[in-house]
């Protein structure tokens, strides 16, 4: 393969401008992303493959297979390019019909094109659709547009533009400045400001130095790194190869977790094709800068996340924390200056070095600039991925974006930063989402996912959840983490269980705060965030627990005793239909009635029940 200069960039981009701009022909657009693999649409491809051969139709249609499309609740998904028509929830046998419809007789395929669900009026084009409208895909520019597979695509739409300028034009301060200009703060979630990190990096003198991208993204209900490795990979190299110029390093690592395959195959694939046409390696673009670059696997453990811990496991040791300092960027990766970002940072410095740090720092808020991409999940409609303006408020991104919430419930709160984040209530609805307003609010920005919870759920309940999550995760390496977490997980299941006592909530209280300013590393130093948010914001509901005995939304099984009310009870038989002990009776056109010594009070009656006759 020929290794390629600045010139045959350009040579690319025009060769392939045709098919990243849709004029040639008809594409469908399929999305590749893990969530729409896992609905099917690798067997929605085969089918589309198969009926175009049948037809032959080559000439007038292409396939191709992007990465997450964003719109994770709808897949598998496929959009019809020039025409921007997005179909939903496709099944192999609705291809047939598909294609003679939508592509030979040009018409759209009402059943399969996306509803409103308030409003039931069918909007057939993407762009259209709230969920898309509503969003500045920055960090996510490529998603749905290219196959992440082929380098060229990329590099039509102005893929390592930024790294000709950075390599061939720029010095390490001119870099720096830029990433200054811009005000990008690091997304992985402590939201440091990375032209600090930067500007360490190459103040420190070694022979070597290293560039580590974190894509251990392991926080419940995250996933936007994901989506960006799976989607386009080139935009994280590309970032990585101008920041080892900024701070004069040749060797980095992409740290990614072994559960994400996809994300790994799709890299490794950009790799080798990076170094075939001398994107990495030495002399990179004629340049005479050299730049190696290699992924780590990690095994799957939460605290890798935080920067040392996974310096650690790159080294070939357990994961585990140091003290700091020295900083990573004075003494980091096999005791050399490393300079340590997440995913989505990276793939937003091409752009800033395309488009200069001033046209970063025209969106967002005063010390929050930007976009930033959220994992939206819970009991919310349009489950998937949202890429939005620093400021953007929580009521726009839930209701607007999101869709609301389902079954004509009431939104209750949503948990911000995963398992080191808090829940905000909906008196908050308004809060603008930056980094700052959100630390003001009780909780983190963290790299992004956004779990919103409807009124039947119980805050102890949720509480318990995380609390188990960062037990379980905690290193064990520092006590107050190590005792500390164990010690609030059992408070919190004595309350859930009924068996809370007056003080318990001070006890919480007092041993959070504690953790949370002598414990070694973030994981500990926020993991009681959750609990604390929870206490400030629904503290009716712990007291209930306590001096009631009462959950009051009813999730609690230990303080729940299931009843069927026969008034409201519609006689419908789902609920005997789906115990999974068999401790309900029915008979046709007769109430149901539970057997309370056989209940084991798996909430599978409450949940299947759509006429709330179960108390």
């Amino acid at each position: 393969m020929t290794r390629l200069n600045a010139h045959d960039l350009h040579r690319i981009k025009a060769e392939y401008s045709p098919r990243i701009n849709f004029q040639d022909k008809k594409y469908l657009m399929l999305c590749g992303g893990t969530g729409c693999h896992s609905t099917g649409s690798l067997e929605v491809k085969q089918a589309l493959l198969q009926e175009i051969e049948s037809r032959k139709l080559h000439d007038r249609v292409h396939v191709i297979e992007t990465g997450c499309n964003g719109f994770c609740a709808n897949g598998p998904i496929l959009v019809l390019q020039p025409d921007d028509i997005f179909y939903q929830k496709l099944k192999p046998e609705d291809i047939p019909e598909l294609i003679e419809q939508q592509i030979v007789q040009g018409t759209p395929v009402e059943r399969l094109l996306y509803k409103d669900p308030q409003t039931k009026k069918i909007i057939p084009v993407q762009h259209d659709i709230p969920f898309f409208a509503h969003q500045k895909p920055w960090a996510l520019r490529n998603k749905g547009y290219i196959d992440p597979e082929v380098i060229e695509e990329y590099i039509a739409r102005d893929g390592y533009q930024g790294a000709v300028k950075a390599l061939l034009e720029m010095d390490s301060g001119q870099i720096i400045e830029e990433v200054k200009k811009s005000f990008i703060r690091g997304r992985g979630g402590a939201g440091f400001p990375a032209y600090i990190k930067w500007q360490g990096g190459a103040d420190a003198q070694s022979e070597i130095k290293y560039v580590v991208c974190n894509g251990d993204e392991g926080d419940p209900g995250a996933f936007m790194d994901r989506s960006i490795m799976e989607a386009d990979p080139h935009a994280v190299l590309e970032g990585m190869l101008i920041a080892a110029k900024a701070i004069g390093a040749h060797y980095g690592y992409i740290y990614c977790r072994t559960e994400y395959p996809l994300a790994i195959r799709r890299l490794y694939i950009a790799i080798d094709q990076a170094k075939e046409r001398g994107l990495l390696g030495e002399n990179i673009l004629g340049s005479g800068f050299d730049f190696h670059l290699q992924i780590y696997q990690g095994a799957g453990a939460f605290v890798c996340g935080e920067g040392t811990a996974l310096q650690h496991s790159i080294e070939g040791k357990r994961g585990m924390p140091r003290p700091r300092p020295p900083r990573s960027t004075e003494k980091g990766l096999f005791n050399r200056p490393t300079l340590l970002n997440n995913v989505e940072t990276f793939a937003n410095i091409p752009q800033i070095i395309v488009n200069g740090g001033d046209w970063f720092s025209s969106v967002g808020t005063d010390k929050s600039k930007g976009t930033k991409v959220f994992a939206l999940s819970g009991d919310i409609r349009n489950i998937g991925l949202v890429e939005v303006p620093m400021g953007t408020t929580l009521q726009k991104i839930i209701f607007d974006i999101g869709g609301g919430i389902p079954k004509k419930k009431e939104f209750k709160a949503v948990q911000l930063g995963g398992p080191s984040g808090g829940c905000i209530p909906n008196t908050y609805l308004d809060l603008p989402v930056d980094f700052d307003a959100i630390t003001q609010a009780n909780a983190i920005m963290g790299s992004g996912a956004m779990i919103v919870m409807d009124e039947a759920t119980c805050m102890v309940d949720m509480s318990h959840y995380f609390m188990d999550f960062t037990h379980d995760e905690s290193c064990g390496k520092c006590p107050p983490c190590r005792e500390g977490t164990e010690r609030l997980l059992a408070l919190l299941a004595k309350i859930k269980e009924g068996r809370g006592e007056q003080g318990d909530l001070e006890k919480l209280e007092d041993l959070s705060h504690y953790i949370m300013e002598t414990s070694l590393c973030g994981l500990g130093q926020s993991a009681p965030m959750p609990i604390l948010s929870s206490l400030k914001y629904f503290r009716e509901e712990f007291e209930a627990h306590i001096a009631e005995k009462r959950c009051p939304a009813k999730r609690c099984p230990d303080l729940l005793d299931f009843i069927v009310d026969e008034e409201k009870c519609t006689n419908c038989g789902v609920c005997y239909k789906n115990c999974p002990v068999g401790a309900i009776s029915w008979k046709k056109k007769e109430p149901a009635w539970i057997d309370r010594e056989k209940c084991i009070k798996c909430m599978t009656c409450i949940d299947k029940c759509k006429f709330d006759a179960i108390y």
